[in-house]
C-alpha cells in the first residue's frame, strides 16, 4: 500500500458538513438571538451564515476555524457577552450536534483497521468535542490518536498536530495521508510532508482543493480504491 496511516479531519470529512453544521448553526443563532430577528441577522452576518438559505457561506471563518475563533466571530455581534461565555455555549451545543456521517463509519473504519492502517482524527474543534462525537457515532475505538486545537499540539493549518500523530504511532510522515475538506487540512498535510486527499463533503469545491491535493474524492468512501491504485510514476 502507498500509506501506513490516515489522518482524518472531522467536520466535513468524517461527518457531512452541510447536513450537520448548517443545522447546528441555525439552532445556535436562534438561541443566541432570543427570537430577535434583527439580532439573529447580526449574528448570522458575523458568522457569515445565510439565514435565507440556512447555510454557511464558503468564506465563513467558522468552517475551518477553532471553537475560539468561532466564538470571536460571533462575539462581534454580541459585544455585551464575554467571549469565554460564547465559547462555552458553542462547545456545549457542538457536543450534541446532529451528526450525519459521510459514509457508514463503523464498517468503513473497521475495514481500514483490518488492512493494518493506523487511524487518527485531527480537528480544529475541541478535543472533548471530538471525543464526544466519535463516541456517539460508536467509532472512537478505531482511532489510535485524536487531537483538537486545545490538545497541546496547535491547530491546523500548522503541521505540528499532524506530526504528533506520527510521533505517537511511529510512522513516517511520507507514509501518512491527511484527508480533509478544507485548504487548512491540506496545507497542514503538505507542511508535514504527507500525502493529501481532499473530499467534497464540506463546503469547498474541487477547484479549491485540487492545487493542494494528490487527489480530490467525492467522500472518504473512495479512499480504499485510491490506496490500491498504482502510484503514478
Amino acid at each position: 500500500m502507498r500509506v501506513d496511516g490516515i489522518i482524518f479531519d472531522k467536520d466535513g470529512t468524517l461527518f457531512d458538513f452541510r447536513a450537520t453544521w448548517d443545522v447546528w448553526a441555525l439552532g445556535v443563532i436562534t438561541d443566541l438571538s432570543g427570537g430577535d430577528p434583527a439580532l439573529a441577522q447580526r449574528i448570522a452576518d458575523a458568522a457569515v451564515f445565510d439565514l435565507a438559505a440556512r447555510a454557511f457561506l464558503p468564506d465563513s471563518p467558522i468552517i475551518a476555524g477553532t471553537n475560539r475563533e468561532a466564538a470571536q466571530a460571533i462575539g462581534a455581534a454580541l459585544p455585551e457577552r464575554p467571549i469565554e461565555a460564547i465559547e462555552a455555549f458553542l462547545s456545549a451545543r457542538a457536543a450534541v450536534a446532529p451528526l450525519v456521517p459521510a459514509v457508514p463509519l463503523d464498517p468503513y473504519l473497521a475495514g481500514l483497521v483490518g488492512r493494518g492502517l493506523a487511524l487518527g482524527v485531527i480537528t480544529n474543534d475541541t478535543e472533548a468535542g471530538a471525543l464526544a462525537h466519535l463516541g456517539s457515532a460508536g467509532v472512537l475505538a478505531h482511532f489510535d490518536f485524536v487531537a483538537g486545537f486545545d490538545s497541546g499540539h496547535g491547530a491546523k493549518p500548522d503541521a505540528t498536530p499532524l506530526l504528533a500523530f506520527c510521533q505517537s504511532t511511529g510512522l513516517d510522515p511520507a507514509r501518512v495521508v491527511m484527508v480533509g475538506d478544507s485548504r487548512h487540512d491540506l496545507i497542514a498535510g503538505r507542511a508535514a510532508g504527507m500525502q493529501t486527499l481532499g473530499v467534497l463533503t464540506g463546503t469547498a469545491v474541487t477547484a479549491d482543493l485540487a492545487p493542494l491535493a494528490d487527489a480530490v474524492l467525492p467522500d472518504i468512501g473512495h479512499i480504499p480504491r485510491w490506496i490500491d491504485a498504482p502510484v503514478p510514476a
